[in-house]
């Protein structure tokens, strides 16, 4: 046993750790030289880039140096100053000594010469002649500079800048057509002191030079400045620095941007590999997670990118949506602004839209707007832009249109567009648009106001009936705040119905007694300024703002409680069809006649053939439900609308009134052949008639002939207070006197009541 070596515990347990001890340690180096050779670089390419940033500020600055002292080779010259004072000028031999030659010799892109008044006489770009008159362009830079050059009495400025000048100007940057440029303007001076010149009174001489591609170029090879550029907003990258463009001012009209010379990172690049054997292990667990992670922020990417483009896209047409289309107005404006140009906005709503997607359902419908959008897009110019707003409402944007007549042309093209049929799904779809235009600068440059006249003139268009565009005008405007006035001041008056709102009667006469059957509620507003106004001064109004439902309650509810006072006497009420359409409507009637008393037989709606061919059949199953109390319907203004028999019979009236318009034509022969055939057909379905509008005993005597069977209108009684009602029915205003003149053959021509 003496021939064994024996190995203490305490020595073999420091082999176990060893081990770790030396990789975190080795990893610990590893980690310290990496470290130390990453800072070393950065440095080094910091020191670098400081180095590349003074170098390109003071080539910049000698440039803008250069074109003074470049234009001194011309401006101060005895001869330069006799051609410039001559008139009508030589303008070959400025061409050849103060233009174009500058342009061939010093690169310059524009020469401009100004009279001692500051008005220019003589102009050059890009090596051509110009009238002076381009000199606008440019003024609002270069006036400010030869105002301070003329301020200044002194030959020579005592700022370093102008140390090496033989004559004073003054230089700068600014940005002109959209570009960087140097601006240099430079006093035409004699150079021999024979001509005598007063101080601030010389012909100046303005040279500008673009800072183009070519000449960043140029600065980039020649002092390794790689990839010069100019660019609006610097870049951020790490492979980018950049440097202000500042006039004298320190506005910042720019920057220059380049890829840095960087020799810390093409050290840190070759050492690289040496430490990539350390690394590999470490690096293949490191890149199964960057993988993982990759995958991941590829999805997050995409994910990001799909939501960005759906916050700016119509889902359902892949056309702009809302808030794109209002970020490309306003830049649209602001080019307007800049330009003075041309802008349009068209504001487009599809007619019938409503009845297709009723009819065929919305998934024909969706089919039916991705149709209209492919159409539009076809109708505009590449750089206009067409956006779906929601529902059936486009927008396009017309981006500085020819003239009025082009966009006319336009939205005459769209108009006939979707006049031509849709193809859907085993069927065909007719519908149509109208159009609101708005016109920028013409109507205003801001954007809500734009996008407001556009749709008033929509509203407008829709109103003149459809299928047509209509450009906006001061009168729409006009209209509308009428509108809203009236809806302020309804508004007032709905809030206590009673105290402005009032009901006339106009009595309805039987042809076959002479006696009053029925009567009309006819509303009133008694406008605290403006009078007894009718109806038709506020009704639509009510109806866009929703105040129709509270108006026609108001007046339901009215004529029910005043009908109290007639036993007998049927009620008529005017309806409008948004009451109808109304869930709750029929519940109102009930609980009306159930407060009232009144039978149902007593109450008779009536609404119009436009209202109810609207939305027949919400307004068939309105009108079928009460028509089950036995409250009765009918058809008013019958021949002015589009009603057709199906209708009628579909809808199930009980009466048919004959329009006015109809009433005043029975002394022609086709009047009276027309309203003769009206009689038939309320006949043949059974149907009763009743007669608007009747103002002649001719007229009253001839629908008595054809077999009317009642009549109402000014000839009888005009409408009255709900008290001279009570008095008619007790015959203290000669009620019953029809009944006389009809037995007496219509011989007497006497007014009646």
């Amino acid at each position: 046993m003496s021939g064994q070596v024996s190995t203490p515990l305490a020595a073999k347990r420091p082999v176990h750790v060893l081990g770790p001890s030396i990789v975190f340690a080795f990893l610990a180096v590893v980690i310290l030289i990496v470290g130390l050779l990453v800072w070393s670089g950065h440095e080094v390419d910091r020191v670098a880039s400081d180095r590349d940033r003074a170098l390109a500020q003071m080539v910049l600055e000698e440039s803008i140096d250069r074109l003074g002292h470049v234009q001194e080779s011309s401006t101060i010259w005895d001869d330069a100053v006799e051609q410039v004072r001559k008139r009508p000028l030589d303008l070959d031999w400025i061409d050849i000594n103060l233009g174009t030659w500058f342009h061939e010799y010093a690169g310059m892109n524009e020469v401009y010469i100004l009279s001692p008044s500051d008005r220019p006489i003589y102009a050059m770009r890009d090596g051509k002649r110009i009238i002076p008159e381009n000199f606008i362009a440019v003024e609002d830079i270069v006036a400010p500079m030869v105002a301070e050059l003329r301020k200044n009495d002194k030959t020579r400025r005592e700022n370093d800048n102008y140390l090496a000048m033989l004559s004073p100007g003054v230089s700068d940057l600014a940005v002109l057509r959209g570009r960087p440029a140097i601006v240099s303007v430079k006093p035409i001076i004699g150079d021999s002191g024979k001509i005598v010149q007063k101080s601030g009174t010389e012909a100046i001489h303005v040279g500008i030079v673009y800072l183009d591609k070519d000449y960043f170029n140029r600065i980039g090879s020649n002092y390794g400045l790689n990839e010069a550029r100019y660019v609006i907003v610097p870049g951020h990258g790490p492979n980018e620095t950049s440097i202000p463009l500042q006039s004298r001012t320190g506005n910042v009209v720019g920057y220059m941007v380049w890829h840095p010379f960087k020799p810390g990172y093409d050290v840190t690049s070759s050492v690289g590999p040496v430490l990539l054997a350390v690394l590999i292990l470490a690096g293949a667990a490191i890149y199964l997670l960057a993988s993982r992670l990759a995958r991941r922020t590829q999805d997050l990417e995409q994910s990001r990118s799909l939501a960005q483009h759906q916050a700016m896209h119509d889902a359902l047409t892949g056309l702009a949506n809302r808030a794109m289309f209002e970020a490309r107005l306003e830049s649209a404006l602001a080019r307007c602004r800049r330009h003075n140009s041309l802008l349009a906005l068209l504001y487009i709503d599809l007619d019938q839209f409503k009845q297709v997607n009723d009819s065929l359902g919305h998934p024909a419908g969706d089919m039916l707007i991705r149709q209209v959008a492919h159409r539009l897009s076809e109708q505009i110019r590449s750089y206009d832009t067409v956006a779906r707003l929601g529902g059936d409402e486009f927008a396009i944007l017309l981006d500085e249109p020819e003239n009025r007549a082009a966009i006319e042309r336009a939205c005459a093209r769209i108009i006939a567009e979707l006049e031509r049929p849709f193809e859907l799904t085993s069927t065909q779809a007719f519908i149509g648009g109208s159009i609101g235009v708005a016109l920028a600068p013409h109507d205003t440059l801001d954007r809500t106001e734009l996008t407001r006249k556009a749709d008033i003139a929509l509203y407008q268009a829709k109103l003149d009936g459809r299928g047509r565009y209509v450009f906006f005008a001061p009168s729409m405007d006009e209209d509308v705040r009428q509108r809203e006035t009236i809806n302020r001041e309804l508004r007032s008056a709905l809030a206590d119905c009673d105290s402005q709102l009032r009901l006339h009667y106009q009595p309805i006469y039987s042809l076959e007694s002479g006696r009053i059957v029925a009567v009309e509620a006819l509303l009133r507003w008694e406008h605290p300024q403006n009078g007894l106004v009718t109806p038709d001064a506020f009704i639509r109004t009510a109806e866009e703002t929703g105040h129709i439902e509270v108006l026609g309650d108001w007046v339901l509810r009215k004529a029910m409680h005043d009908a109290r006072a007639w036993p007998g006497l049927r009620i008529s009420v005017n309806v409008s069809p948004i009451q109808v359409r109304s869930r709750v409507f029929r519940h109102t009637v009930k609980r009306i006649l159930a407060e009232t008393g009144i039978e149902p037989t007593r109450l008779e709606l009536e609404l119009t053939e436009t209202a109810l061919m609207s939305a027949s059949s919400d307004v068939a199953e309105s009108l079928r439900s009460l028509r089950s109390l036995g409250v009765a319907c009918a058809l008013d203004d019958f021949g002015t609308g589009y009603s057709s028999l199906s209708h009628i019979r579909d809808i199930a009236v009980d009466r048919i009134k004959i329009d006015r318009s109809f009433v005043h034509a029975v002394g022609t022969v086709p009047g009276a052949a027309l309203v003769e055939a009206i009689v038939s057909l309320a006949s043949a379905n059974g149907l009763h008639l009743t007669a608007e509008g009747v103002e002649t005993l001719e007229q009253l005597t001839f629908l008595r002939s054809v077999g009317c069977h009642e009549v109402q209108g000014y000839y009888m009684a005009q409408p009255v207070a709900a008290k001279d009602v009570t008095e008619l029915l007790q015959g203290q205003y000669g009620a019953g006197r029809i009944a006389d003149i009809l037995d007496a053959g219509g011989i007497r021509n006497e007014r009646v009541a």
